[in-house]
């Protein structure tokens, strides 16, 4: 086995889901997300794609992600809207409180730790 991870999704099945009961605020999100790495201690990393469609979110754990396509709005209750777009990227900390809003399909990799 080797050391490294290409994420690469081909021939990859992804999981589908949506925003959880009673977060989605408009419109009808659907979720595919490619998790490609799952190690000890809660770590998780992949691609995940959402469409258009607006929820809150609320983050027990800490998330890094790279914005590959799309446009997307992420709101922290209280703050200023930051539009994210190819190439940007963003952390997450736990505690995180607001909305993600998908204004055109995006996608992302990400690593998430527990």
């Amino acid at each position: 086995m080797a050391n490294h991870l290409q994420l690469d999704i081909t021939g990859v099945e992804p999981e589908v889901g949506a925003p959880a009961e009673g977060r989605l605020i408009s419109g009808d999100p659907q979720f595919r997300t490619w998790n490609l790495e799952e190690a000890d201690g809660g770590l998780y990393a992949g691609i995940w794609e959402g469409t258009p469609g607006k929820w809150r979110i609320l983050y027990d754990e800490w998330e890094y992600f790279n914005v590959l396509s799309g446009h997307s709005i992420v709101t922290e209750d209280g703050g200023e809207p930051v539009h994210l777009r190819t190439g940007d990227r963003m952390i997450l900390r736990p505690g995180f409180k607001g909305t993600w809003e998908v204004v055109e399909t995006t996608r992302k990799d990400y690593v998430i730790i527990l």
